[in-house]
């Protein structure tokens, strides 16, 4: 006999006859009807009526598996039980926009493609088959919709809106600067994708970027012509200052300042600058202010011009003059032909004073000067630098006047030498031709190697 036990609540158990043969059925399907399966009568009664049609008998139990019969029928059947419920497919997961899609209450849109080329499946089609490639570091046009906090919406025409941060939106940014001075709505240009779609399909951009890279090319192409260039001050340390060259912050070193000194005062400053050091790979910009100084400035001056300046520092053994953004050395043995005991009984600083470039250095931007040469009578820078410096053109003139002279007379006296020399030289040959006519100067020293080899 074939028997089907239900088990619906402890209190209730149904025995049915199918078959009255009189013997039990051996094989046994045992299904758990726990309360965690919530298996419906209507299901139990499908797997009776499949159990039924094959032979088996089932039984329907609320705790352990009634099992009257042998466990290797229990076993196969609980396990393709259990197989089909693992084939199932799990539900995708629904992105921000399509939870709130199936949540809204709101009017519904009816589609009418009355009169239209296409429908609105030949549209959905389409979309679908589009393909979309966003991928990071890629640059695309987008155009900015609206403000945001912290940033501004851009359409870049992906599924979603991208996000530009206000961090990332220029390359130069003041303090205090935000979103509405960098962008401007409606405004279409150029962004660079630098994160990958979050859970709601939105990307990140940046603009800031891209100018990086462009000011990097301009710094190069600039390095390559090797011309002056101009950058503003934006700060300074212990060594030096730095500088801000096309967005990017440049180092200047506290040696190659011409006419200064790196301090607070040095900030917001433009200052023409060249390049020493450009390494794109090490992020890494030197210039220089001496080397633009140097090639715009020393170009046009020579030994023996006059010019003037305005004393910056005194020290043990000179004085700093300025001298157009350049820095001069006055030595203290260049001030006056007579002794000076004390420097600062005769120059100040911020004193405005007349000088005689002597020589100079244009690779390095250094400059030497005298006063000395300036005296109508030596000592006079002792006793009135301010009758010296009135008539530092005409003694300049009466002193290159005396330099000139002197150097003829240099030139008449090396010639007199050349001459006499030459002289001198034609006695010597002359005195050589008579001898070799006359006799052999080499036969006494052979006579006297015979003599000794024998």
């Amino acid at each position: 006999a074939t028997y089907f036990l239900f088990r619906i609540n402890p209190s209730l158990r149904a025995h049915i006859r199918l078959c009255g043969q009189g013997q039990c059925c051996t094989n046994v399907i045992s299904i758990d009807f726990s309360v965690k399966r919530k298996m419906r009568l209507s299901q139990a009664l499908a797997l009776v009526t499949a159990a039924a049609a094959s032979g088996a008998a089932v039984a329907f139990t609320v705790g352990p598996a009634f099992v009257p019969a042998a466990n290797t029928a229990l076993k196969s059947a609980v396990a393709e039980t259990v197989g089909e419920e693992a084939v199932k497919p799990k539900a995708p997961q629904l992105s921000r926009f399509d939870r709130l899609k199936a949540a809204y209450k709101g009017p519904q849109i009816v589609k009418n493609d009355e009169g239209l080329d296409f429908s609105y499946d030949d549209f959905d089609s389409a979309v679908e088959a589009t393909d979309y490639a966003f991928n990071r570091n890629d640059v695309v046009k987008g155009t900015v919709v609206q403000y945001d906090n912290g940033g501004c919406i851009v359409d870049i025409g992906a599924k979603a809106s991208a996000f530009l941060p206000t961090a990332e939106a220029s390359l130069i940014m003041n303090q205090g600067d935000d979103i509405e001075d960098l962008i401007n709505v409606d405004e279409e240009r150029n962004f660079q994708i630098i994160s990958e779609e979050d859970e709601n399909g939105q990307l990140l951009v940046s603009v800031r970027r891209i100018q990086y890279r462009e000011a990097w090319d301009t710094v190069i192409a600039k390095n390559a012509e090797d011309g002056v260039f101009e950058a503003t001050v934006v700060g300074v340390n212990r060594g030096g200052a730095i500088c801000l060259v096309d967005g990017l912050r440049a180092f200047l070193p506290g040696s190659h300042l011409t006419g200064q000194l790196p301090t607070e005062d040095l900030i917001g400053q433009t200052l023409p600058l060249k390049f020493l050091e450009v390494n794109q790979e090490a992020n890494k910009l030197v210039v220089s202010n001496r080397r633009a100084v140097v090639e715009e400035q020393m170009s046009d001056l020579s030994r023996g011009d006059i010019i003037t300046g305005i004393v910056k520092a005194l020290k043990p053994y000179g004085a700093f003059v300025e001298v157009g953004g350049m820095s001069g050395l006055l030595h203290i043995s260049q001030i006056s032909y007579d002794r000076i005991d004390d420097l600062e009984k005769v120059l100040q600083p911020g004193t405005q004073v007349k000088c005689m470039i002597i020589d100079h250095d244009k690779v390095n931007g250094r400059i030497a000067l005298s006063t000395k040469t300036l005296e109508p009578e030596p000592g006079d820078m002792l006793r009135d630098p301010k009758r010296v410096f009135e008539m530092a053109e005409e003694t300049a003139a009466r002193y290159h006047e005396r330099m000139e002279a002197e150097r003829k007379a240099r030139e008449e006296a090396a010639k007199d030498i050349v001459l006499g020399l030459g002289d001198s030289l034609d006695d010597l040959t002359s005195s050589s031709d008579d001898d070799s006519e006359g006799s052999d100067p080499l036969a006494d020293v052979s006579d006297n190697l015979d003599s000794l080899l024998s």
